[in-house]
């Protein structure tokens, strides 16, 4: 307990140092998805396919996830302080650096060197915020920290559509260099390493260990990444990947159980809070970026809008969530059980996609979504805090920063596959419900003859010749077939990811244990 006191910190230091923290993670998730908008941008004057292009996103997330899981081990190595330092110099050079690349081929090595300093920071800023924060003021800590956690992907598509409208793609990466030039100055100076963990020697550094998890991590990611685009297993590199995959986290898991010094310490899994939050920020991931996916693509392939608008759309809820961080912060300070708050987010969330599922229509406005994002913004708030406070609870000393790489991992990884089934499921659900509709609509029935004469007459009135006017008719019905049969794929979505939501209501009931103990009043108002 005393290590964990000593690097408590107070009054103005503890204020900057929560900054920079908080400032560092959300770079790092906004640049998951900020160049999301800019990719048809790059590819115009990279002279880039569609699919080289798409790698620039794909290295990204790939470095991250590979990354996150050693950075406890690599803090131990080098110091959190300088470890924190370096990989925000590696941020915000590679930054630079993709923003000068000439050709794509660059842009992809430069964005994945940027991906392995942008993993750390994530990671590392939730320990630092922990370690800072004396154990009854954790809630809030947690809750300034899941804010930029939330508000990355919410703030990343706007904010890119903005630049490249009105600047050039590559500003999306240089408004990174100031931010941070002045966020590792300020590390440096103020940011305490903990004691703990010595420098192992050079021979006694599990290499194997590295090498295994990089490959495991690599491939599963590229797997999620590229699954859909590649046709799945149908694609001879995906099989190999995926045997890679298995085997490479089977061996590399026998391998950090075996090994004297492991570069991560699976044990600390034995914990069960951080067992079941790791679970839980799994879910959260597949949740938050699952919809944060989906209704900018709504809106944009049914609704017509542009990603400045679709990510707009999304801030009410992000200031929904903002809203309820120092909330539910102060609530878990007060002695609520986080069980109750997560069943009730749970809940909240399912409400959320119910709410979805009812209003999608061809005619939907951003009106009609509105309240929809603001019960969004509810759930992800009652989630996000005690999720993070109850993985973290019970840990001490060198076990935070290992925990947090777990839960941070997996929130990734939930991402991952959130998006990689959403997008496989939407691209068949579509499929189906399309020849389901096509199926009904009989060329020979009255009434479809009736519409269709009724929409070439209306052309022909309008100076089309009749054949024309008769084959645009026939068009738009199609059109209008594939409209209803994307909209209710995007309704079966938001229905099943709800459903998911639902059934761990129970699930964190039982499983969890009731806190302990109720913070005074006194310590929770300092």
């Amino acid at each position: 307990m005393e290590l964990q006191e000593s690097l408590v910190e107070y009054g103005s230091r503890r204020t900057i140092i929560t900054i920079t923290a908080v400032f560092c993670a959300l770079l790092e998730i906004i640049d998951t998805t900020i160049v999301n908008v800019a990719l048809n941008d790059m590819r115009g004057s990279l002279g880039a396919t569609l699919n080289e292009v798409s790698w620039v996103i794909t290295a990204y997330s790939i470095a991250n996830v590979i990354v996150v899981p050693m950075t406890s081990w690599l803090s131990q190595q080098f110091g959190r302080r300088n470890y924190f330092a370096a990989s925000i110099i590696i941020f915000t050079s590679a930054s630079f650096l993709c923003g000068n690349a000439s050709g794509i081929v660059e842009l992809i090595i430069f964005r994945f060197i940027q991906g392995l300093g942008g993993g750390a920071l994530l990671v590392t800023s939730q320990t630092i915020i922990t370690e800072i924060y004396p154990p009854e003021k954790r809630a809030m800590a947690q809750a300034i920290y899941v804010l930029g956690i939330i508000a990355g992907p919410t703030l990343g598509p706007p904010l890119g559509g903005y630049i490249v409208d009105h600047f050039a793609w590559p500003y999306i990466f240089y408004i990174n260099i100031p931010v941070g030039i002045i966020a590792a100055l300020l590390t440096l100076q103020f940011v305490r390493s903990p004691k703990y963990g010595g420098k192992r020697p050079a021979n006694e550094v599990d290499w194997l260990g590295i090498a295994l998890l990089a490959v495991a991590v690599g491939s599963l990611q590229y797997i999620l990444e590229k699954g859909q685009e590649d046709d799945w297993f149908n694609s001879k590199l995906i099989i190999t990947l995926s045997v890679v995959a298995f085997f490479g986290f089977y061996c590399f898991i026998w391998r950090q159980l075996v090994y004297k010094y492991p570069i991560v310490e699976l044990r600390v899994l034995r914990n069960g809070n951080l067992r079941m939050g790791v679970i839980l920020s799994f879910v959260q991931g597949f949740g938050l970026f699952g919809s944060t996916f989906i209704i900018p693509l709504y809106t944009q392939s049914i609704l017509g809008w542009d990603a400045t608008q679709s990510g707009l759309l999304m801030i009410p809820s992000t200031l929904m969530v903002a809203f309820m961080m120092p909330i539910v912060g102060q609530l878990i300070q007060r002695g609520v059980s986080q069980k109750y708050l997560i069943a009730m987010g749970m809940g909240i969330f399912f409400i959320y996609s119910l709410m979805t599922y009812k209003i999608m229509t061809p005619q939907t406005s951003g009106e009609d979504f509105f309240w929809a994002l603001m019960v969004r913004g509810l759930g992800l708030g009652l989630l996000s805090v005690p999720i993070s406070t109850m993985a973290l609870s019970t840990l001490k000393g060198a076990e935070i920063g290992q925990g947090a790489a777990f839960s941070g991992m997996m929130r990734q990884l939930g991402g991952s596959f959130g998006v990689a089934m959403i997008s496989t499921f939407l691209t068949r659900d579509i499929i189906y419900h399309r020849s389901d509709l096509v199926r009904n609509l009989d060329i020979y029935d009255p009434a479809v003859q009736a519409r269709v004469n009724g929409i070439a007459a209306g052309m022909h009135a309008k100076g089309m010749a009749p054949n024309v006017a008769l084959n645009t008719a026939y068009q738009l019905i199609d059109g209008s077939t594939s409209i209803q049969a994307t909209i209710l794929s995007y309704m079966d979505v938001f229905l099943y990811v709800g459903a998911m939501f639902l059934v761990f209501v129970p699930i964190v009931l039982i499983f969890i244990k009731k806190s302990n103990g109720k913070i005074s009043m006194s310590d929770a108002a300092h």
